[in-house]
């Protein structure tokens, strides 16, 4: 007797086979901005089984070479590739974090005794909190908005922000505004990824640049910018929103065009290590 469940129509296969990772990397070739979810539905195979042609049959790696590939030839072929780009990202700011090691590290003098060194209290990051979404390209920033208290950044919100993100290109950036030739990048969240966000782009003739799943090493903001204004923020303690919101704000204001420019000189490299290393993620902000 089998306890085994028999196959029945409606019912995902379970299989990781070859027909099935051919299947999945014709729909991320098609679109490689969806979630394993919608993967698994698109081929008609479990969520399990998907995860693990991700994974265990590196597909992953072959689409993010491939797409790095596509990039770096883009920019190589066109000097204004680059600066044509203008990438974001959402991220949460604190009321306090914790320093990391580094910053909360001291100097000494040579002789000076062990016993000098602090006992500090064990902290943890403060529950007052604000989620801040910025746009930025090769000059600076471009757009910034913080979240309202009490919403989450879902589909129809970030579609909202993308419409002001437009405005802000075609007030403050009139020559990217001027013949469309700005392109926008960000990763493959599910609210940068739906459907509704899709036809939206489409609709208002947006360019997109792709992002290769599940690398926030090769997103601007995740290597570059946020790191840049949290390691400003660590440490140091505000009581209300507003005064985190203000904080992060002339943060984000003292950051210099040339530590742009370097950062976008430095997403070009990351391509260029993600090829050389065959599409595995590596550790580190340095390119």
């Amino acid at each position: 007797m089998s306890v085994g469940e028999n196959t029945r129509p409606g019912r995902y296969s379970i299989s990781a086979n070859d027909d099935h990772i051919d299947r999945v990397h014709v729909v991320i070739r098609g679109n490689h901005r969806l979630t394993i979810r919608e993967f698994a539905g698109e081929v008609g195979i479990s969520i399990g089984s998907c995860h693990q042609i991700f994974t265990e049959k590196r597909q992953v790696r072959r689409v993010r070479v491939e797409i790095s590939q596509e990039l770096v030839a883009n920019a190589n072929g066109n000097e204004n590739f680059l600066k044509n780009i203008i990438t974001g990202d959402e991220t949460w700011v604190y009321g306090y974090d914790v320093e990391t090691k580094m910053l909360s590290s001291q100097w000494m003098g040579k002789g000076s005794p062990r016993t000098n060194k602090k006992k500090k209290a064990r902290m943890s990051r403060s529950k007052i909190k604000v989620m801040l979404i910025v746009f930025f390209y090769w000059k600076g920033i471009v757009h910034r908005e913080f979240v309202p208290r009490g919403q989450m950044v879902n589909k129809q919100l970030y579609q909202d922000v993308l419409a002001r993100l437009k405005d802000a290109v075609r007030r403050k950036r009139p020559e990217l505004w001027e013949n469309q030739i700005w392109m926008l990048h960000h990763d493959n969240a599910p609210a940068h990824a739906s459907l509704l966000i899709r036809s939206y782009q489409a609709k208002h003739q947006t360019s997109v640049v792709p992002h290769p799943p599940y690398s926030p090493d090769l997103a601007p903001a995740d290597f570059f910018l946020f790191p840049k204004l949290k390691s400003t923020l660590k440490g140091r303690r505000f009581q209300t929103i507003e005064e985190i919101q203000e904080n992060a704000v002339r943060e984000l204001r003292a950051i210099t065009e040339s530590a742009f420019q370097e950062a976008f000189q430095q997403w070009k490299k990351r391509w260029e290590r993600f090829i050389a290393n065959r599409g595995d993620c590596f550790e580190g902000n340095s390119a």
